[in-house]
């Protein structure tokens, strides 16, 4: 089977630490173009089950190509993931895998507007059916506001001068526009980056309501898991994966307030997940066939008897 253009970023990883049972049911919540899922249906037999979900309807139509009946992919964000699963008949689940970020199809066709290297209307949204666009969004908001999504979400020292640069210059409606902006405001280069790289990385979170969606679909992949089920997540930045490690560490703990209470190990409550190891990194070799493999990092957690975490709203 073949995944395309995409090439799934610690693919062997993921799918072994989600040690797939045959007849098990599992959700591969970023479906992407599927190179992840095709694995994850190497291992089930027919008696297996996957669901898969993705935003970007171009990839669910991709998925299309694969055919295979014990796979049920929907369109719908991961952050509606219990909401599927109860409308697809499915209660609880043996393993979740979460690849986060973009991928390489979205960055590699220029009209989604992701990428400064290609002259594009400046879209940004995941999902092309739902939200504003990162054209919009500039056109609307004030300085303030876009000086604060710059500098948290990219992390760019300069982003008081970017978002000074985008007002007094919009509307901005391309890529390039964007860029050229961006390379104007920006006073020192780093090596091997260019200048717009943690600007459109900003917007591209904003628009997307990236970390806000982390947020949500943790406790719920907690909740659907089956004890002994492995939740297994892919991240590609420090924002996220911060946000991933600061989740499984609270799980796989007795919560703060007990720790400063006189027990005995014996006395605390059980924790909902257990960590599976430390986190993963690609290999050399990896990194070599697949630059973007050199940020990801894949943290592995599973599931115990423990009660579930509360809902997010």
């Amino acid at each position: 089977m073949s995944g395309g253009s995409h090439a799934p970023v610690l693919l062997h990883e993921a799918v072994d630490a989600l040690q797939v049972r045959p007849d098990g049911i599992y959700v591969d919540a970023t479906f992407g173009r599927g190179g992840h899922s095709r694995l994850i249906l190497e291992r089930l037999n027919r008696h297996g089950r996957l669901m898969a979900l993705d935003r970007d309807a171009a990839a669910v139509a991709a998925g299309g190509e694969i055919g295979d009946e014990r796979l049920q992919l929907v369109h719908r964000s991961f952050s509606h993931l219990r909401e599927v699963l109860r409308a697809h008949g499915v209660g609880q689940v043996d393993g979740v895998l979460l690849d986060l970020g973009v991928s390489s199809p979205q960055l590699d066709d220029a009209a989604r507007g992701f990428s400064f290297r290609v002259d594009a209307p400046l879209d940004m949204r995941m999902d092309t059916s739902r939200g504003i666009t990162a054209a919009e969004w500039l056109a609307a908001a004030d300085e303030r506001e876009i000086t604060e999504v710059i500098r948290d979400y990219g992390e760019e020292r300069f982003a008081k001068q970017i978002a000074a640069a985008i007002v007094a210059q919009r509307p901005v409606r391309t890529t390039r526009e964007l860029a050229h902006l961006v390379a104007q405001a920006v006073r020192t280069r780093e090596p091997g980056q260019d200048p717009a790289t943690r600007t459109f990385q900003a917007l591209r979170i904003h628009v997307n309501q990236e970390l806000a969606e982390l947020k949500q679909v943790l406790p719920q992949c907690v909740q659907v898991l089956k004890p002994g089920g492995r939740l297994a997540v892919i991240s590609f930045h420090s924002l996220e994966d911060r946000i991933v490690k600061r989740f499984l560490r609270e799980q796989s703990q007795p919560p703060r307030a007990l720790l400063r209470v006189p027990l005995r190990a014996a006395e605390l409550p059980p924790s909902p997940l257990r960590l599976i190891g430390r986190a993963q990194h690609a290999g050399d070799a990896e990194v070599a066939r697949n630059p973007r493999a050199r940020s990801a990092v894949l943290r592995v957690a599973e599931r115990t008897a423990a009660p579930s975490p509360e809902a997010a709203t």
